[in-house]
């Protein structure tokens, strides 16, 4: 019975007090069962430690993370300061710099991180959504491989050093400025001009989408001067002494971008006016270089913070129905919500799976990333490098698109307070989500790669045996039914004709890189309930 009460007791303080309390990684038996299925020799030191971030991501990382997500506490930019000098200075709160020093400090790659170490504390960090630090950190991977490959002068030694074990206890961060106005993913057709003067490499032109503006150093792609190779130099903020006097490096930073989500973190438009830069790898093989090593880490990631991010929404949106009650019983069993928090949980999962099953995969790659294929490398190991390539693009596009869609659900599950920003986090881990969709290569772009990729190895890899590959230990029934499915797509020579039936032949494909995505993540979980 409901009658009128003018003081009405209700709260949401039991479901808030479990919320407050819960700890992402010794209270998730999944993840717990998933690393100690692939730590394997290193889980009792990766279960330990990871419980001891877990401590401070569940309490004072998220605290922190919730606190700058106000948009009064959004960075900004002073250009000058009192006395007419340009500076360019981000602006951050406190807390944003505090938690930032307190990650960073975890030395995640430091030789001595074990790669399951570093893993378990990406995901449990990525819980907390972007927070101006899963970008960062992104980004410091990638430059870090990419320097231990190629760093061979004191300038590039010494930076690699300082992103990946510290130099007096602080730890540096990194970059990727690799878009231009004319297009952000054509890469090959980036303008921005280096020049070689009095023995040093100096860069001029745009960049226009630079993310991690505050970082210590970026990977940038440029021209060398009359050339149309692309190469890849890495560019410090600062030049020693320069960073305590606000005196950047040969550039300016001209706005600072008015974004949808990852709003805690700065995007901007770079003016590079001489900066002093270094160059990473042979002049002719930056795109190689920023592909096959960059961006495979950087997209590799994605797939990890999707499933970070859609394993805190699951949670939450499944606690609260359990908590609220409507039309005299819980929520969570009205059929029709528990089918919808059923069919998100299973896609978590298997998202989790599949995310740790490819990093397995990728790291038992022999010899590690290479830039572009490698000619003479063994069939197998060529036909190994491959489906990790294609499965780490094929995850970037299935998981970040499957993250948006389920925060959407877990927010509609929360009803009129899942759209609200002071409820809870998922309103920001959707806005989150819906950037990673894009970063990295947007879904359309990398639908067409996966497919000229497919083609040019069609004879040394023919698409039906690359299906039989990902889906390895598979049911035999799945991998027949794929292989009939890529056989009918690849009657096709090309995406590129401009008519109905390549439109439909395009869609189709959408839908079978979706599928075949969703397969390999099955198996992966399949793996780890039966392990």
């Amino acid at each position: 019975m409901s009658l009128p009460d003018r003081n009405n007791p209700y709260n949401f303080d039991e479901y808030l007090e479990w919320r407050e309390n819960f700890d992402y990684y010794a209270d998730d038996p999944f993840i717990q069962k998933v690393v100690q299925h692939f730590a394997g020799d290193d889980w009792e030191r990766v279960d330990h430690e990871a419980r001891e971030v877990s401590k401070k991501a569940s309490l004072r990382w998220r605290q922190m993370a919730e606190a700058i997500a106000y948009p009064e506490k959004r960075p900004y930019i002073m250009h000058y300061d009192g006395h007419k000098h340009r500076i360019d200075r981000i602006v951050r709160p406190l807390e944003t710099l505090q938690m930032e020093k307190e990650i960073f400090s975890e030395a995640l790659f430091s030789e001595k991180t074990s790669p399951w170490l570093k893993l378990v504390k990406m995901f449990i960090i990525y819980q907390n959504g972007e927070a101006c630090v899963a970008c960062p950190i992104t980004c410091t991977e990638g430059m870090v491989e990419i320097l231990k490959k190629y760093a061979d002068t004191n300038e590039t030694k010494r930076i690699l050093r300082h992103c990946q074990e510290g130099i007096d206890g602080d730890f540096a961060i990194g970059a990727q400025y690799l878009s231009e106005i004319q297009g952000g993913s054509d890469v090959p057709a980036n303008v921005l001009e280096a020049v070689e003067e009095n023995g040093q490499w100096r860069i001029y032109g745009n960049k226009f989408f630079c993310s991690a503006t505050h970082a210590d150093y970026a990977m940038v792609t440029a021209k060398p001067l009359g050339s149309e190779k692309v190469a890849l130099f890495v560019v410090p903020s600062w030049l020693p002494g320069d960073k305590e006097k606000e005196i950047r490096n040969g550039y300016t930073i001209d706005r600072i971008k008015w974004k949808m989500g990852t709003s805690e973190l700065t995007t901007a438009e770079i003016t590079f006016n001489g900066a002093l830069a270094y160059p990473v790898g042979p002049l002719d093989r930056g795109v190689a270089n920023v592909v096959g090593i960059v961006l495979t880490c950087s997209r590799l990631t994605v797939g990890l913070s999707a499933a970070g991010f859609m394993t805190r929404a699951v949670r939450e949106a499944k606690q609260y129905t359990e908590f609220r009650e409507a039309f005299g019983m819980k929520i969570g069993h009205i059929p029709m919500v528990a089918g919808q928090l059923k069919k998100i949980e299973r896609l978590t999962q298997q998202t989790v799976a599949g995310a740790f099953k490819l990093y397995r995969d990728f790291l038992g790659l022999e010899g590690g990333l290479k830039g572009g294929l490698v000619e003479d490398e063994k069939e197998e190991s060529r036909r190994k490098r491959f489906e990790i390539r294609e499965l780490i693009m094929l995850q970037k596009m299935a998981a970040s698109w499957d993250c948006t869609d389920v925060i959407r659900t877990a927010m509609s599950l929360l009803g009129g307070h899942g759209v609200m920003e002071d409820f809870s986090s998922l309103p920001r881990l959707y806005r989150d989500s819906a950037v990673n969709e894009l970063w990295e290569g947007p879904r359309n772009v990398l639908l067409t790669q996966v497919f000229r990729d497919l083609q040019r190895a069609a004879t040394w890899y023919p698409p039906t045996e690359f299906v039989a590959g990902v889906l390895k230990g598979g049911d035999a029934a799945v991998i027949k039914y794929f292989q009939g499915l890529i056989e009918e797509l690849f009657v096709y020579p090309h995406l590129f004709k401009m008519d109905d039936e390549t439109i439909a032949v395009c869609e189709r494909w959408d839908n079978f890189c979706q599928e075949l995505y969703h397969a390999y993540q099955t198996i992966a979980l399949e793996e780890i309930m039966q392990s």
